[in-house]
């Protein structure tokens, strides 16, 4: 056999073993991932209780996509940010949700913001941040897009406009 010949047949052999080779592995499929807070893994469940007293379940969601925003009524860019997320309650309501986790605060403290802000979408109170600290939010705001079928599609960090916040819906919404 020429040289040639020695090259393709060892090509042939080759290509399809450094296919096999390096594949990705079954476990790191979205479906087969444990819930964390990172791009392309499930959203970690969690249960608070909302400001006007109901039981806010992120597993209660599934099926509907996600908009989950951690704040803070002393936050600036939180409290920039809320008109946005009002406006976007409004105009996917029935389509996505949009929920406020607010950050240690006391319940009368965010009341009076969100009436003053005339905010109508979930607020759930994270006393203790726990679910914050399980989300890894070092900042605030931090908003987290999550599809119906529970997978974060998208992270922002920082103050989002009307813009920003279209677009992340965008990555979870047709």
């Amino acid at each position: 056999m020429n040289r040639w010949t020695w090259l393709f047949v060892t090509l042939l052999i080759a290509g399809p073993l450094w296919l096999w080779a390096s594949r990705v592995p079954l476990d790191a499929q979205p479906l087969n991932l444990s819930p964390e807070p990172a791009l392309g893994r499930p959203a970690p469940d969690f249960t608070l209780q909302t400001l006007d007293g109901q039981s806010f379940r992120l597993a209660d969601l599934r099926g509907t996509p996600l908009v989950l925003n951690f704040w803070a009524t002393w936050c600036g860019p939180c409290q920039r940010e809320m008109p946005a997320l009002q406006t976007a309650a409004q105009r996917y309501a029935g389509q996505v949700v949009i929920a406020g986790i607010d950050q240690a605060e006391e319940s009368t403290v965010v009341q009076a913001f969100v009436d003053e802000m005339g905010v109508t979408f979930p607020i759930a109170l994270d006393s203790t941040s726990e679910v914050g600290r399980r989300y890894n939010v070092s900042g605030l705001p931090t908003t987290f897009f999550v599809d119906a079928d529970g997978i974060i599609r998208h992270i922002w960090a920082g103050e989002m406009n009307s813009i920003t916040l279209a677009e992340g819906i965008g990555k979870i919404w047709p």
